[in-house]
């Protein structure tokens, strides 16, 4: 079945790799990443859930989630650490992914219907959307803290599908993530799906399963 609809990741795709962006919040507050991942693991076996998929899921404001790792912190660090410039700091380090931005661009311009689907934060919108053409390129976008789920949850995935519209099943999608269980689960769903690693390996595959 001919390919009708590209469905893509933001962080880590179109953007440079995610990576560098809790590097540079270790290098500028001196938290190194494995510390700031044990709190996280700390609260999520605390409460249930982990925090981050609930800042995503839109069920915790970046304040709150703040706010609990600053309390988680405290007594690992001795003191309690300044977070208050987290996002700053993010997208200070994350710079806009220009060849597969200008794919998006070609593709929507050869007809294919085009989908944003990211994990995201409610606050953080206004700074990811002013990194590129977001509404030039997607005619649908799909962000999970104003869905209240997030990938790798098939319901995600259906919701998009849902408002790509136009009878578009998942055999007629190609979903494009750089997280291997995002992409099981399309793959699952009986979507085809491209594992981005690098630009060329990703452009590539891309065009070889649109044909």
């Amino acid at each position: 079945m001919a390919i009708r609809a590209l469905i893509s990741d933001f962080g880590g795709v179109l953007t440079t790799p995610l990576l560098g962006s809790f590097l540079a919040f270790q290098d500028q507050t001196g938290i190194p990443a494995e510390t700031l991942g044990r709190a996280m693991q700390r609260i999520a076996e605390r409460d249930g859930e982990h925090p981050l998929f609930e800042l995503e899921r839109g069920r915790l404001a970046e304040a709150e989630f703040l706010g609990l790792l600053r309390e988680e912190l405290e007594p690992d660090l001795g003191h309690e650490p300044e977070l208050h410039r987290f996002s700053e700091i993010y997208f200070e380090a994350l710079d806009p992914n220009e060849p597969m931005i200008n794919l998006m661009r070609d593709l929507k311009a050869r007809g294919y219907r085009m989908a944003l689907l990211t994990n995201n934060v409610r606050e953080w919108e206004p700074l990811w959307r002013a990194m590129l053409p977001v509404d030039e390129i997607f005619e649908v976008v799909v962000d999970s803290a104003f869905a209240g789920i997030r990938k790798p949850d098939p319901e995600i995935y259906e919701l998009t599908l849902e408002r790509l519209g136009g009878g578009i099943g998942p055999a007629e999608c190609l979903f494009v993530d750089d997280v291997e269980d995002n992409i099981a689960t399309a793959r699952n769903l009986g979507m085809r799906a491209v594992h981005f690693r690098s630009n060329e390996q990703a452009i590539s595959e891309i065009e070889a399963a649109l044909g």
